[in-house]
């Protein structure tokens, strides 16, 4: 009997705050720049990606193409659009992590 398997949304499951920035922290400690590309395209279809672009100051086109899993947001892009998802970058060193 063949396995039933539902097509699965992430959006789906970033209802909070907190569940956002889980996911967004997970994205980016697997280091892969289309997966954090792609997480933050979540998270703005989560909130609404209209409104997100216009926070950002961006078309809902430079959106769609920069952070879907394919996409590769220019620096300035991904600024502006974490910035308009309320979050900010921050750089830490790993020999401090492993301490």
């Amino acid at each position: 009997m063949p396995i039933k398997t539902t097509a699965w949304d992430p959006i789906d499951t970033l209802t909070s705050p907190e569940a956002e920035r889980a996911y967004l922290e997970a994205a980016f400690e697997d280091g892969d720049p289309a997966l954090i590309a792609a997480a933050i395209g979540d998270i703005a279809r989560a909130r609404g990606i209209s409104q997100i672009a216009r926070d950002a100051g961006l078309s809902r086109e430079v959106m769609y193409k920069s952070f879907r899993k394919e996409g590769n947001p220019t620096l300035e892009t991904l600024a502006s659009v974490v910035k308009a998802l309320g979050f900010k970058l921050t750089v830490t060193s790993v020999a401090q992590e492993a301490k």
